[in-house]
């Protein structure tokens, strides 16, 4: 288990646990979380919850969390596994090392070369 402390309007960034489901129960604040479904669909799903509510991230699934409240927010996770990993999305695409190369990432996120470039150089 894991106590999460978030600012006003903090976040915990989109990312991925490939050995463990999580579950999260809201003490303090407001939560915004979201998931993202697999593919073909990628349907995204949102939900904010408050003191008391609880939300599970099943196993290997995108998702996310941010305060939307105007004071702090707290919760608390429990992870299905004592090894559960953590993929951190951006961290992963942007930050490899070595770094993948922008010509792919240009091609994945249609976008020029040179922004794919200045992403990675934020990493």
């Amino acid at each position: 288990m894991v106590r999460v402390d978030y600012a006003p309007w903090g976040i915990n960034p989109p990312h991925t646990h490939p050995r463990a489901t999580e579950i999260l129960t809201v003490l303090e604040g407001s939560l915004q979380v979201g998931i993202v479904t697999s593919n073909p669909e990628n349907h995204l799903i949102s939900k904010v919850l408050e003191k008391g509510d609880v939300f599970v991230f099943p196993i290997g699934l995108v998702h996310y969390q941010r305060n939307v409240g105007y004071g702090n927010a707290v919760a608390i996770a429990a992870l299905s596994s004592q090894n559960p990993g953590v993929i951190n999305i951006d961290n992963a695409v942007f930050g490899s090392e070595p770094a993948i190369k922008t010509d792919i990432l240009s091609k994945d996120f249609q976008v020029d070369e040179s922004v794919s470039s200045l992403i990675q150089s934020k990493f």
